[in-house]
């Protein structure tokens, strides 16, 4: 069978440095013993790799050129091999229910929303790795006070220690992108409760950072109810701060004083 051609409406741009990508598969070795899933196998650079591995394997595929090309040349995984949208996807049907590292040269124009779902099923997948755009790697891996520091930053370290491992050139993709590539990985940490709702935590910490060259006594205004409760919270010394200053315990304890005021 032909190679599969990349297609541009899935972001598709195969990787075809091989130590690459054995360095990509290698890094799911953090978190031994437990099955992985990998996302946009395309023609399998990573998949041969993490086939070696002794844990289980399956892979997810949206390109049904790409699954016939898996199926034709990865035998022995043809029934591991899972033609859906990850996105779609109910993820505890996947493994029955065990936790799972999740891995893959993910396309750039979903890696954010494939870690908003991570985010859904942290207690499923203890371990998340893979290519990215560098700058999206960069806004994931940033502390406070940085420029990169932003939504992604906060609530990905909320409940994940973040590793920024390696930067990858344009020219070992077919076709290059315009921008160079990067490998991180994100581990869970001990964190079980946030300590406030994490629901409201992801809403305060979205609509502060859609206005983040605002105060917070500024931004938050649009979730508070008003009155004389909420201008006495937001004239305190922490609203003249703006939202990339904040660590993620302070964005806690800002998200508990909306709480207060929205009861």
């Amino acid at each position: 069978m032909k190679r599969v051609r990349p297609k541009k409406n899935l972001g598709q741009h195969f990787l075809t440095d091989l130590n690459i990508a054995k360095d990509i598969a290698d890094t799911v070795d953090a978190c031994p013993e437990i099955p992985v899933l990998e996302v946009g196998p395309g023609m399998g650079v990573l998949t041969q790799y993490l086939i070696t591995k002794p844990r289980d394997l399956r892979v997810v595929e949206i390109d049904s050129e790409s699954v016939a090309y898996l199926n034709e040349h990865f035998p022995q995984l043809r029934d591991q091999i899972v033609a859906d949208d990850f996105l779609r996807m109910d993820l505890r049907q996947l493994f029955d229910g065990r936790q799972f590292v999740l891995t893959g040269n993910y396309p750039y124009d979903i890696s954010t929303q494939i870690f908003f779902k991570m985010l859904d099923n942290k207690d499923l997948i203890p371990c998340c790795t893979g290519m990215i755009q560098r700058e999206v790697a960069q806004r994931i891996a940033s502390a406070p006070g940085n420029k990169a520091y932003g939504i992604l930053s906060v609530l990905i370290q909320a409940w994940y220690r973040v590793e920024y491992l390696f930067t990858v050139d344009e020219h070992v993709f077919n076709p290059p992108p315009k921008v160079k590539s990067a490998v991180i990985r994100m581990t869970r940490n001990e964190v079980t409760d946030l300590g406030c709702d994490e629901q409201l935590f992801r809403r305060v910490v979205k609509t502060v950072f859609n206005q983040r060259r605002k105060m917070l006594r500024v931004s938050l205004r649009q979730l508070m109810p008003g009155g004389p409760a909420t201008e006495a919270m937001l004239s305190s010394d922490m609203m003249t701060a703006r939202p990339e200053q904040l660590s993620i315990p302070q964005f806690v304890k800002l998200t508990n004083m909306v709480a207060d005021e929205l009861d």
